[in-house]
């Protein structure tokens, strides 16, 4: 959520930074601050009532001490007229207040200065490839083929226990999303990550913190009768950790495995076909709380934590830097991975890291002192190390040869075996 402060005194250039995320927020800019202009004059009021009924009680009691009880019934009167007022005054400021956060919730956070304007995925910035694209066999497989060739993952009983999108993994095929699922945790540990082991279900204050509600409303499963959501990712449990908190120390980094869900629906075909497009998936993620100051510095850091995870992997991928119309609604920077699925013969996002900067701390109410003591709102930035869905597909394609589907070498201790046959 943007800082009233910052539109006031920043007015054309949000206005002018949001039209890179094609987003026209001139009205609810002016309607913001025409609101928060009224607040201030009922706040005035409301102080100098105050001032005048604090007045008013002295008064009263010094006219108690000399007897001029007359004079102290007539300020009594006076007194309960300006208790009214101020009590219409409050009822007023807390009416013109909720507008203002109703109004503040529908605003995207800007963009950082290097994005770049763009209507689509299309517009995005490729910044580097990295790795050899294989060069399979003409015959070669997609992993949906694979998985039952292999017998590897039984979509057909996900979809008769669950429905579409809910997956079922089997012997060696559940044994190697345990595998990444430990790898990348291990990975993040050693990078000075803290692992935790989150709820699956949030309330309505904890989706609403890390902006997922209302935006992604539609998308996530609830619990009506409980008012719980499903969360969609780790990052909306593991970042509420920190609400209402004030940090002392920096930076906090956090990682989470959990499985993940989301009501997102596709269009059919291959492109959302096997794991391409699950309700159901597993994720690990990573957060971090950082000082103002260092959280660029941070996002760099988080991105190549995570190119060194797909180049032990020896995944073939490329970094992209998303353009306006692109990034999320809460991000100002985001850097999407995506690796190559020889099987599919395209590009498959893994993993996208983002610096929201204070956009999620001030819905959190995420804070630190400052030198003088002042609080300042907090950084948060979380990415994924990484999705599996689209890892398992691409390392099962990539590897496939006529033994059978190799397993990396970074793997094999954890899964036991180097190849599935």
């Amino acid at each position: 959520m943007l800082h009233i402060a910052d539109i006031h005194q920043n007015k054309k250039s949000i206005i002018n930074k949001l039209l890179i995320k094609n987003f026209n927020a001139e009205n609810l800019i002016n309607t913001v601050i025409e609101k928060d202009d009224l607040r201030k004059l009922n706040q005035q009021k409301s102080d100098e009532i105050l001032a005048m009924s604090n007045k008013i009680a002295k008064e009263i009691s010094i006219l108690y001490k000399i007897g001029k009880v007359d004079k102290v019934n007539l300020l009594k009167e006076k007194s309960l007229l300006l208790k009214k007022e101020s009590k219409e005054l409050s009822s007023f400021r807390v009416q013109i207040e909720k507008e203002i956060k109703d109004i503040l919730i529908q605003i995207p956070n800007t963009p950082y200065h290097t994005v770049k304007q763009g209507t689509s995925d299309k517009n995005n910035e490729i910044l580097r490839e990295v790795g050899e694209i294989p060069k399979l066999e003409d015959n070669a497989k997609s992993h949906w083929e694979l998985t039952d060739d292999y017998d590897l993952i039984n979509f057909k009983l996900g979809n008769k226990i669950t429905g579409a999108g809910f997956p079922v993994y089997k012997g060696k095929g559940a044994r190697l999303q345990r595998s990444l699922i430990t790898y990348f945790l291990d990975k993040n540990i050693e990078a000075g990550y803290t692992e935790y082991l989150p709820p699956l279900l949030v309330n309505e204050a904890s989706g609403f913190g890390t902006c997922a509600l209302p935006d992604k409303e539609g998308q996530m499963y609830r619990s009506t009768e409980d008012n719980l959501y499903l969360i969609p990712t780790a990052e909306v449990p593991v970042t509420n950790f920190f609400r209402d908190v004030v940090i002392k120390d920096f930076p906090i980094k956090c990682t989470a495995y959990t499985p993940c869900f989301r009501r997102e629906a596709g269009s059919y075909g291959k492109e959302v076909r096997g794991l391409n497009r699950l309700h159901q998936f597993d994720k690990v993620e990573i957060v971090q709380v950082e000082h103002p100051d260092k959280s660029y510095e941070t996002l760099e850091t988080m991105v190549k934590h995570v190119s060194s995870i797909l180049d032990e992997l020896e995944l073939p991928y490329r970094l992209l830097r998303l353009c306006g119309g692109d990034i999320s609604f809460a991000s100002a920077l985001t850097y999407d991975f995506e690796v190559y699925s020889a099987g599919q013969k395209r590009w498959l996002e893994v993993s996208s890291i983002s610096n929201f900067e204070s956009f999620q701390a001030n819905r959190l109410k995420l804070r630190y002192k400052d030198s003088n003591g002042k609080s300042q709102l907090c950084h948060t930035l979380n990415g994924s190390a990484l999705a599996l869905p689209r890892i398992y597909a691409s390392l099962i394609e990539n590897n496939q040869t006529k033994e059978g589907i190799i397993i990396p070498k970074v793997l094999q201790k954890y899964t036991g075996f180097h190849i599935i046959e």
